[in-house]
């Protein structure tokens, strides 16, 4: 056989469906990542520092509890946050129940009013409690309101990254996102959000991730979680810093916490 004809022999050879590689499409990306970094274990519990830290370095603190709860059988989800410091919001209480292609339920108690209030579904790009974080950032977004595009593969410091762009198919806090997600934890290390003027407005990175374990003997298992993590306002110079303490997964919350009832009176084992 002929150079040339070797040469067509191996091409075909490599294209042919059996050696074929076939790559994961921007969405199967981004839904492994919401996995990871949004439903990790069937529960979880954790104590949460939030730093509101100004351009000059002004810092405003709040110490709050998370409770997350997985539904079985689908991927809507239950959370309840209540908050300790400081004095001004203490007992303050946010209960989300999370359905992934339709509007939220969320609903805040204010003790200063003793009144449950919901909060409208518009509300979920706003800022959540004065931070920069929206309280779409809290329980996530849903994949299916933004069109994904796999852009590139790049390392970004240790990590191996798949970069997805991401561009809202109705109005939200951003017209354009990019994702750097790590190929072997599928956390996102970094997020670039951009306003209506096509310039840089936030930026999320994941400062601190720790592996927590669950479990004991053959069920142990470990999740990659992001323990530390900030939001910056890039053009005002504002951030938040967030940390994750006393981690736990699959600690067996119970459906009854994460109700109004619950919001006035918290489960006090979980939350003090």
């Amino acid at each position: 056989m002929s150079k040339l004809g070797l040469v067509l022999f191996a091409l075909f050879i490599a294209g042919t469906p059996a050696q074929a590689q076939k790559f994961p499409t921007a969405t199967e990306i981004l839904e492994k990542s919401q996995q990871a970094f949004y439903y990790a274990g069937t529960d979880m519990k954790a104590r949460v520092t939030m730093e509101l830290i100004t351009d000059t370095g002004k810092k405003r603190t709040r110490i709050l509890t998370m409770l997350r709860k997985n539904a079985p059988k689908s991927k809507n989800q239950k959370y309840f946050l209540y908050f300790h410091e400081p004095g001004d919001v203490r007992r303050t209480a946010f209960l989300v129940w999370k359905y992934p292609e339709k509007d939220d339920d969320r609903w805040i108690f204010i003790p200063t009013l003793n009144m449950v209030q919901r909060v409208a579904a518009s509300d979920s790009r706003s800022s959540f409690v004065g931070s920069d974080f929206t309280y779409e950032d809290i329980s996530g977004r849903d994949l299916s309101a933004d069109t994904h595009t796999l852009l590139r593969e790049e390392n970004l410091g240790d990590a191996d990254c798949y970069v997805i762009q991401s561009v809202p198919k109705s109005a939200a806090d951003y017209t354009k996102k990019l994702a750097w997600i790590d190929k072997k934890s599928f956390l996102p290390p970094k997020e670039e959000y951009y306003d209506g003027q096509n310039e840089l407005s936030r930026v999320f990175t994941a400062d601190k991730i720790e592996e927590i374990a669950a479990g004991e003997g053959a069920a142990r298992k470990s999740y990659p979680t992001v323990t530390k993590r900030t939001m910056k306002n890039v053009k005002s110079g504002h951030r938040t810093e967030v940390s994750f303490t006393s981690v736990a997964y699959n600690v067996g919350l119970d459906d009854a916490i994460f109700t109004e009832r619950s919001l006035r009176n918290p489960p006090r084992d979980l939350v003090q």
